[in-house]
Order: C-alpha cells, then structure tokens, then sequence
C-alpha cells in the first residue's frame, strides 16, 4: 500500500489505523488536519450507513489494519466460520489467526515501525523461524516458535540503531523479546481482550454470512 493511499484509507474508514508507523503518532498525522473523507464531496455531512454498509466498513478496518488483500482476509474468514462449532469463541480465533502471521509478529516485537515494513523485511528474507530463513510473510507461527534477525541483516541501514530503539520498547504480553539478542518468541495466545482493534469482529462475520 502507498503511503499517500494509507492515509486516504484511515480518512476513508473515519478511523487511525497505525498504517505508517511513528507518523501516525505524530501531529503529523494526515487524519488530524483532515478528519473527513477524501475526495470532493468529503466535507459534506455524512449520512447514516445501512446495516451492510455499517458491517462492510468495520470488515474493512481490521483487513486494513493488518495490511492484508481482500482474497486473504475472505479466506482467514472463511476458515474461521468452518470453525464453527469447533472453537470456542469465533472472533478471538480470527484475530489469534491474524495476530500470528509472521509479518504481524515482526511488527509487534518492535522490529519495524509498521506491519507494511515488517512485511517488507520478511519478504526481503531478513528474518529466521527457528533458525530457518523465512520469507513468507502470512505464514502462522505456533506457540513456541522463535523468531530472529539474521546476522547478515543487523549491519542494513534499516537495523543500524534498532538495538538502541528497541530498548524502551514493551512487547505484548503473548510474545517474549531478548533485546541483546533481537530474537523474539511466541510464548502463548493472545486473547481478543488483549488486542486493541479499530473496529467490532462480530461484524466481520455477519458481512461474510450474508
């Protein structure tokens, strides 16, 4: 995703959904001078969504937010719902789903500053599961699983100072970082609690079921 369109789709959704890292932060974040949709009729008082439409936005915003096409947030979602019956809670097993691709663990062990960038990395071979290079960025990791830089990789210019960045940095509880060492590991599951999403699951599924 450009950067430009990042922004159009946080301003689009009406809602900060971190797509650019540390500017979204910032005051420099795009949604802060412009809280309305883009285009020409932006600015205009917005009227009230229809059911599909409400359901179709807050699908939308979890996809967008970890970074993923259509066709893989469909298919995360179909699984899940063939999961019925077999799982406890639906909207906690989607979202453990997403939260254990390996792109998103990246992101969340401070490695990168977005989950674009961390896909990025992954996809440029950077990183090692259990000692074996990766470079698929959707696939699931299991409890246990250990993820590191490689060697090679620590003396790019995008991991010169990430020893010293990663300091003040606090992983989720779900997940264990060795600083000095910049390997991370998937220590449990994560709960539906613990996640802070931009937007409800329960309409992800009524969206799908129709």
């Amino acid at each position: 995703m450009k950067r430009k369109e990042s922004c159009k789709t946080c301003r689009r959704l009406g809602e900060k959904l971190f797509l650019k890292g540390e500017k979204c932060l910032s005051p420099k974040c795009v949604l802060i001078k412009k809280n309305y949709p883009p285009g020409a009729r932006g600015k205009r008082k917005k009227g009230s969504l229809t059911e599909y439409g409400a359901n179709l936005q807050e699908a939308q915003k979890i996809r967008n937010w970890y970074g993923i096409t259509k066709t893989q947030f469909k298919n995360y979602v179909e699984e899940t719902l063939a999961s019925h019956g077999k799982v406890k809670d639906l909207s906690e097993f989607l979202i453990q789903k997403l939260e254990k691709r390996l792109d998103n663990i990246v992101f969340r062990l401070g490695f990168a500053s977005s989950r674009q960038g961390a896909r990025q990395m992954v996809s440029h071979g950077h990183f090692l599961v259990n000692g074996r290079p990766v470079d698929i960025p959707s696939i699931e990791l299991k409890v246990g699983d250990k993820i590191s830089l490689k060697e090679s990789a620590k003396k790019k210019t995008m991991f010169k100072n990430l020893s010293l960045t990663i300091k003040k940095y606090e992983v989720p509880a779900w997940l264990k970082l060795d600083k000095e060492k910049l390997e991370g590991e998937l220590v449990r599951e994560p709960t539906l609690q613990e996640i802070q999403l931009p937007a409800e699951v329960s309409s992800v599924f009524e969206f799908y079921s129709k």
